[in-house]
């Protein structure tokens, strides 16, 4: 029950700030702009905007929200309160996760990329968690908007240069094993996305893990004392 009642708040602040707009805007940008390429440069476009965009911007909204709710002291109530650490990472992740599928879903679409929309959508929701829960744990220990971004620097070159190089062409196969590629693969219904699938859910469930260790730590060292 708690975490329906966190899932719900969360989707409400996120609708309140104006994040469900800025999807919509940026999803019909990228479904005008994916008309305006040439036909053979589309479905690479498609998935690299489906992969830069309702996936990974997941990062970025995390470290918003999480500096955000760090300024109104909502953590401070969250740590006190009896809401376990793993329940807050769960709905703070499903509640980026299902807005990050439907927009991924909607430019898969109008790209007309989706072939297998099962896998497609795994892919995006998945991908969209782990990119977050990576956001989490960034922002869990930054006290600025600035560091936040300095800080995901890295993360994002690990994470997005081997995707980005499976996309146009370079496809060793030991690199399905790297969680970026993944995306890529169930989004394009690759031949190794059936692979892929539960290497993702390995590397999701990973980085939730250590996105709960991190806010666990966090929320009990709140006020300078352990809790």
């Amino acid at each position: 029950m708690r975490i329906k009642s966190l899932l719900i708040g969360d989707i409400r602040f996120q609708f309140k700030y104006g994040f469900y707009f800025l999807y919509l805007v940026f999803t019909i940008l990228y479904i005008c702009l994916l008309y305006v390429l040439p036909a053979r440069w589309r479905e690479q476009g498609a998935v690299l905007m489906v992969f830069t965009d309702p996936a990974a911007m997941g990062l970025f909204f995390m470290g918003a929200i999480v500096l955000f709710e760090k300024g109104e002291r909502v953590l401070d109530s969250i740590a006190i309160s009896p809401v376990k650490s793993m329940e807050y990472v769960i709905s703070k992740l499903v509640s980026i996760g299902l807005i990050s599928t439907i927009v991924g879903l909607l430019i898969g679409l109008g790209g007309g990329v989706i072939s297998n929309p099962l896998l497609f959508a795994a892919g995006v929701f998945f991908g969209s968690c782990l990119f977050s829960a990576v956001g989490l744990m960034v922002a869990a220990n930054i006290r600025t908007l600035n560091q936040f971004i300095v800080a995901t620097i890295p993360a994002e070159i690990i994470i997005n240069l081997p995707a980005i190089a499976w996309l146009f062409g370079w496809k060793p196969r030991w690199l399905i094993a790297h969680p970026g590629v993944c995306i890529m693969e169930l989004c394009q219904n690759g031949k190794w996305a059936l692979l892929a699938f539960p290497i993702l859910i390995f590397w999701t469930i990973l980085s939730v893990l250590l996105a709960q260790h991190v806010m666990s730590k966090s929320l009990r060292s709140l006020g300078g004392v352990k809790l």
